[in-house]
C-alpha cells in the first residue's frame, strides 16, 4: 500500500461493527482492517498470549504504512494496549499512535445512568482485567460498577448460532446473573464488539427500563475528536475513501461472516504475520 490508511484491528469479525461506524462518521479516510481469525477468540487467552498476538498485529499494521491504529477489540485493549503504548511504541516509532476502545467508552459512560449504577458485560479476559472498573473510576469515581463475563456469547456469534434457540439460554443467564449483583443498575455496556449481533435477544430478556450501550458510535466519535485535536496525525492519514480487508484465517470464511458485522460485502486478503 502506498497510502497511509487508518488501521482497525480485532481478534475476529467483531471489530467490523466498529469500522462500520467509523466509516459512517469519517467516510473520506482510507482504512485497513485486520481480523486475527486464525487465533481467535482472544477472550479466554492469557495476558501474555494476548499481548504477544496483539503486538504482532500492531507491527503488521505499521508495515502497511498505518500512522494510526484503533484496537477495536476489548480483550486486546484490556490486556495489551497499555503495555504496547508504554513499552513498545517508543521502539516501533514515536510518530505512530495506537488507540483502544476502553478509554473513550469510560470517558462518557457516566452520562448514561441516572441511578449511578452500571453493568459491564464482556469476555472473560476483559472482565478479569478490571480495565473498565479502573478507567471508569478515573472519570466517574462515584459510579457503582458491576461486571459479568459471558464466555459463550462470542462463540455463539462466531458459529452463526446467535439467532438459535440455544442462544436464549446463555443470554438470559448472564443478564439475570448481572442484575442479581446490583438491582439498581439502569445502564449496561456491551463491552465486546460481537455482542451487538445478539441485540434482539438481549433486549428480549433485558428489563425495559435498562438502557443497553454499544461502542461503535462512541469509538467513531472519539476518533473524530482525536483527529481534530491532533492535526499532526490526521495529516498523515490518506483520504481516498478506500477500504482494505485482511484476515489471518480463511478468506472465504471471513467474507461470508463479514457482511453481518460491516453491513456490506467485503473481499479480504490473506495476511501473513511474521
Amino acid at each position: 500500500m502506498i497510502n497511509q490508511p487508518i488501521g482497525v484491528f480485532d481478534s475476529g469479525y467483531g471489530g467490523l461493527s466498529i469500522l462500520k461506524e467509523i466509516v459512517q462518521q469519517l467516510p473520506g479516510y482510507d482504512y485497513v482492517y485486520l481480523g486475527d481469525n486464525a487465533r481467535a477468540p482472544y477472550g479466554t487467552r492469557s495476558f501474555e498470549t494476548v499481548y504477544q498476538y496483539t503486538l504482532q498485529c500492531v507491527k503488521w499494521f505499521f508495515e502497511q504504512g498505518c500512522p494510526l491504529l484503533v484496537i477495536a477489540c476489548n480483550t486486546a485493549s484490556a490486556k495489551a494496549l497499555r503495555t504496547i503504548q508504554q513499552n513498545d511504541l517508543p521502539a516501533l516509532g514515536t510518530e505512530k499512535r495506537v488507540l483502544g476502545v476502553i478509554r473513550p467508552t469510560s470517558e462518557i459512560i457516566g452520562h448514561y445512568t441516572k441511578t449511578g449504577h452500571i453493568g459491564i458485560m464482556g469476555t472473560t479476559g476483559t472482565i478479569q482485567s478490571n480495565s473498565y472498573v479502573i478507567e471508569i473510576e478515573k472519570f466517574f469515581p462515584n459510579l457503582v460498577v458491576s461486571q459479568e463475563s459471558c464466555p459463550m456469547w462470542v462463540p455463539l456469534v462466531e458459529n452463526n448460532e446467535y439467532q438459535s434457540p440455544g442462544a436464549d439460554y446463555f443470554v438470559k443467564k448472564h443478564i439475570d446473573q448481572l442484575l442479581k449483583k446490583d438491582a439498581a443498575i439502569d445502564s449496561i455496556l456491551l463491552a465486546c464488539t460481537h455482542y451487538p449481533l445478539l441485540m434482539d435477544k438481549i433486549l428480549q430478556y433485558m428489563p425495559k427500563d435498562i438502557s443497553v450501550i454499544t461502542q461503535g458510535t462512541i469509538v467513531a466519535k472519539s476518533l473524530e475528536d482525536y483527529l481534530q485535536r491532533h492535526p499532526e496525525t490526521a495529516v498523515k492519514c490518506s483520504k481516498n475513501g478506500q477500504r482494505y480487508f485482511f484476515t489471518t484465517g480463511d478468506t472465504a470464511d471471513f467474507n461470508n461472516h463479514a457482511s453481518l458485522f460491516f453491513g456490506e460485502e467485503v473481499q479480504a486478503e490473506k495476511a501473513m504475520l511474521m
